[in-house]
């Protein structure tokens, strides 16, 4: 295929009049996939085919093909020099007769690019500005673009498709209709489909053109907080060295690490971006160090997104309620990383700032799935980027974008999880010895169509794009050595830097493709499955500012979420007052505001629960340490002599006494009246069958002093019989009333029971130490230590 270039103004115009015969620019944006159809060949007029074989069909049908050789050899040579195309075939790269057909290479006459003016009476024809929002709208304009509009000292630009309404308009916006970008005459619009973002690569041009320095690229729903961009990216890199001469950067120490997650530095360890391998989303561990790279050729900057951050539809659709909106937080203190070269991670077009050097990084590739181009595109570019001596770095979070629940198919991005771990390890290996950048960028998209992670029409918009750049006045960047083709120095002591990320409450790890994770993570799945819909709610006695997060990070990986109960609120870290006593009272508030749990397991910080031998655990059914000797006891009250069991006693024969018939038949049968049952209630589930009549017995009780450790097992046996509980699920419990003066918690710990008491956890350390036992039956807990 022959891709035509600009014609000279001359020739385009003789040519437009020849073949046209009128040369108006089309309305419509997009012709035939690769044709410029505002710019015929000028050859057109040379050769009606079509009549001459009318004509002289009497004559000898065996000069037919000499005929049409030499015509196709006066085509090639009659085309007037200033209407020749400057982008043409290399036929030295195309395939001889008879082998497998090659992919035409496009050869570009870089000199020859004519720049392309403003015309005077075009819309915006004067407006300059150096900083540039661009987004891609397809509905009304939202709060959050009204915004955008707003950020002071930068331009929002909103480019529409063929979904976008009629009319769209926003006061402190600029937008491009498909009218008004077929009117912009740009080589590349032509490639860009009617109802795409990708459209956005037409904003990207006109922002350059207008002036542009840095272009921030974003979404229609993207929020910045403070609505200043400048406070969350280096927008200036200058006066980014003076402030920041140096910033962390991930290790090149293992050459073999070619992807890295960057959700783990800013302490999201179980949640991974859209494009990364589904290989790595098990690698949680922290960096063991890091090292430091000057500031100032940071070009492009990807910011991290609070509330729904950058996830693909594996983690969307399994890690939540399909009516559950995402609200994840990532740490706003932890300090900007920068990726080596040789180093990869997810790029998007929501979220990222781009510096000029990296400007021709924005093209937008038409011809994979939706959902994976601009991962696709930020693959690529951070491979150019190395070329110029350029790096990615990750910031804290810069925006917040709100989740609308409206999650598209998975088969939208068929091409990251097919191949992206293929296209990372083809980026780590690609070289090429063209000269300039744009030469390099243009080997680099034909050799990405040849592997088949795109295809020829991304060639031919690369080359479009290209020229597009050198028409509205971009200069390329100087190439420079690369740094992966030098022997690496060695890292010293010195050079070492440590930084340990935050451990935020977050949703548990794993994925739901068992053939593509490990033993591990397909037993996390199992675990996660079983109790997934379940909460737990847990008292802590110990200080929450140093053990609240976390259990959150140990039983959140499992559970459907982690209340934490204390003696004092904190609201900071999300803990509820409730005095441990009487803590039955606070379920019930729980259990409303989980309607939908299959479940609620009770647990106190004193108990250590090995989830993974609860599989076969019934959920439909009470369960409570009714069968663990000194956990679970009968008093008897006739002729007691401790007053508070006695006092206890007469409480709970009030509560019974006051309760409908089933709970006083249940329990009267269970345990008659002339004793009661005391229980620590360390540990208990309540299934949802259940949770009424727990709520019923809490109300019963009021605001009677009926302490937690006789409320609890009396609820149990006014619900149901004990010969109905799943006992059996607790009966296995390591239980010591004491530790003997010599022991300690390891000695009695063990990963086979179901849960083992008691423990003290006052601290990280403690912590740590509980997390190395529990490793024994869960061996990715070492990642979070």
């Amino acid at each position: 295929m022959l891709v035509q270039d600009r014609p000279s103004p001359h020739g385009a115009a003789t040519a437009a009049a020849a073949a046209s015969g009128g040369g108006g620019k089309p309305s419509s944006p997009r012709g035939a996939p690769g044709a410029d159809r505002r710019h015929p060949r000028p050859f057109a007029k040379n050769l009606d085919f079509a009549t001459w074989a009318s004509e002289h069909s009497s004559k000898l049908l065996l000069l037919l093909f000499a005929v049409a050789s030499a015509a196709a050899v006066f085509l090639l040579r009659g085309a007037a020099p200033d209407a020749a195309a400057l982008l043409c075939l290399d036929r030295s790269r195309s395939s001889s007769s008879g082998a497998p057909a090659k992919l035409p290479y496009p050869d570009v006459a870089w000199s020859k690019v004519p720049p392309l003016a403003i015309a005077a009476g075009a819309p915006f024809a004067s407006f300059r500005a150096e900083r540039w929002i661009v987004v891609a709208v397809s509905t009304p304009p939202t709060a959050a673009l009204a915004a955008l509009a707003r950020v002071k000292g930068w331009q929002l630009l909103a480019v529409g498709d063929s979904h976008t309404p009629a009319g769209w308009e926003l006061k402190g916006a600029i937008f491009l209709s498909l009218e008004l970008q077929a009117q912009l005459g740009y080589r590349s619009v032509d490639f860009l489909p009617y109802g795409s973002h990708v459209r956005k690569t037409a904003g990207y041009l006109f922002a350059i053109q207008h002036g542009a320095k840095v272009i921030f690229d974003a979404d229609d729903r993207a929020e910045v907080p403070g609505n200043d961009l400048g406070k969350h990216f280096d927008v200036d890199l200058g006066s980014g060295v003076t402030n920041h001469p140096v910033l962390l950067q991930y290790s090149h120490a293992d050459p073999n690490r070619t992807v890295v997650n960057p959700y783990v530095h800013f302490g999201q360890r179980s949640v991974w971006p859209r494009g990364l391998p589904l290989d790595k989303v098990g690698e949680v561990a922290h960096e063991v160090f890091y090292t430091e790279v000057f500031s100032g050729r940071q070009f492009i900057q990807q910011g991290l997104s609070d509330g729904l951050p950058d996830v693909d539809a594996v983690f969307y659709f399994t890690r939540k309620p399909p009516t559950s909106a995402f609200d994840l937080r990532f740490d706003s203190e932890a300090p900007k990383v920068a990726l080596p070269q040789g180093m990869m991670a997810p790029v998007n077009s929501f979220n990222t700032l781009f510096q000029s050097p990296a400007f021709w990084g924005l093209m937008m590739p038409v011809s994979v799935s939706s959902m994976a181009a601009d991962v696709i595109r930020g693959y690529w570019a951070q491979r150019i980027l190395w070329e110029i001596g350029g790096y990615v770095a990750f910031y804290p979070p810069t925006i917040y974008r709100k989740d609308h629940i409206q999650a598209y198919p998975f088969a939208e991005e068929k091409d990251l999880h097919v191949n992206v771990g293929r296209l990372i390890k083809f980026l780590n290996e690609w070289r090429s010895n063209k000269r300039t950048l744009f030469e390099k960028i243009l080997d680099l998209s034909y050799a990405m169509a040849e592997e088949g992670f795109w295809t020829e029409q991304d060639v031919r918009l690369t080359a479009a794009w290209l020229q597009d750049l050198l028409s509205v006045g971009y200069r390329q960047p100087r190439l420079m050595s690369l740094e992966i083709d030098r022997q690496r120095a060695t890292i010293g002591e010195g050079d070492m830097k440590e930084f340990v990320p935050k451990k935020l409450p977050s949703v548990h790890l794993g994925v739901d493709e068992i053939g593509t994770v490990n033993y591990e993570i397909g037993n996390l799945i199992k675990w996660r499955k079983n109790f997934g819909n379940v909460v737990m709610i847990m008292h802590v006695s110990g200080p929450v500012d140093r053990t609240a997060l976390e259990w959150r990070l140990l039983y959140g990986r499992i559970f459907k979420t982690v209340i934490i109960l204390a003696e004092q609120s904190n609201a900071d870290l999300a803990v509820e007052r409730s005095t441990l006593s009487h803590a039955y009272k606070y379920l019930p508030k729980v259990f409303e505001r989980y309607s939908g749990a299959d479940g609620f397991l009770f647990l106190q910080d004193h108990m250590i629960l090995n989830y993974w031998n609860l599989l076969q655990a019934d959920k439909d059914k009470l369960w409570i340490t009714n069968k663990i000797a000194h956990s679970w006891i009968t008093v008897p009250l006739e002729s007691n002599k401790e007053e508070w069991f006695v006092k206890q006693g007469a409480l709970v024969k009030q509560v019974i006494g006051n309760s409908p018939v089933h709970f006083q038949t249940n329990y009267k049968e269970n345990i008659g009246e002339d004793k009661i049952a005391f229980c620590g209630s360390e540990l208990f589930y309540v299934p949802r069958r259940f949770v009424e009549d727990f709520g019923d017995l809490v109300g019963l009780v009021g605001n009677l002093d009926l302490h937690h450790k006789i409320a609890v097992p009396m609820f149990f046996m006014a619900m149901d019989s004990p010969q109905n509980f799943d006992s059996d699920a607790l009966a296995g419990t390591v239980f010591k009333t004491e530790l003997p003066a010599n022991a300690t918690f390891s000695t009695i710990y063990t990963a086979q029971a179901p849960a083992v008491f008691p423990v003290k956890v006052m601290n990280e350390i403690d912590f740590i130490k509980v997390i190395r036992l529990m490793s024994k039956g869960d061996p990715l807990l070492m990642e979070l230590v």
